[in-house]
């Protein structure tokens, strides 16, 4: 009488959670978990093909962009920018970046690379690596059109720069203070700040 009276007040629920068969099943619930596996690698397809004609693309000042291995692709570890400059063109005036490193891939027309103060010329399937901390520049002084890739790794969420660039330089006219915010935002630093707009004086 008192077991059932017992049973009535606390209900089933307790009594059948310390049931052997119960414990027994969760027991074999936890033991199916699955664990962690330290001495093989998971698999995964999270490759990207991009074509000659894919890619997002500005018209800059004559210049123009095509957007190829985006920071949001790859995690923000590698920017791949397809640059097409017409003739006479400049591409950025001397600068440097304090947390990336700039490559440089011609591969079509003489592209005019400055690295410190000496001025080289860059024929199709010539490749630059400026690291971080080293002031460079890039224009066409030829009359043909020159095709190039830059990469910047880590890529520090380059497109934006590349967009603003856009805003800044389709402006007229262009206000100095609005595109050294914008270099500075992007870590790029002009050399001189007196004549860092990409336009032919």
């Amino acid at each position: 009488m008192i077991r059932k009276e017992f049973i009535k007040w606390i209900g089933w629920g307790p009594i059948l959670l310390m049931h052997p068969k119960f414990l027994l099943s969760q027991k074999t619930t936890y033991n199916m978990k699955k664990e962690p596996n330290y001495f093989e690698d998971e698999l995964v397809d999270n490759g990207s093909i991009i074509y000659p004609d894919e890619g997002e693309s500005l018209s800059i000042n004559g210049m123009s962009v095509t957007f190829k291995v985006t920071s949001e692709l790859s995690n923000n570890q590698l920017g791949v920018y397809e640059i097409t400059l017409p003739p006479k063109a400049i591409g950025a005036k001397l600068h440097y970046h304090r947390f990336m490193d700039e490559t440089f891939i011609v591969s079509q027309g003489t592209l005019t690379l400055e690295v410190g103060d000496r001025a080289q010329e860059a024929k199709p399937g010539t490749v630059a690596y400026i690291p971080r901390f080293t002031p460079h520049g890039f224009r066409n002084d030829t009359d043909e059109t020159v095709k190039v890739l830059l990469i910047f790794n880590p890529s520090e969420k380059r497109e934006g720069f590349f967009i603003g660039l856009y805003e800044t330089l389709n402006e007229v006219p262009i206000n100095p203070k609005k595109y050294l915010k914008l270099y500075n935002k992007y870590d790029s630093f002009p050399v001189d700040t007196s004549n860092m707009i990409p336009v032919r004086e």
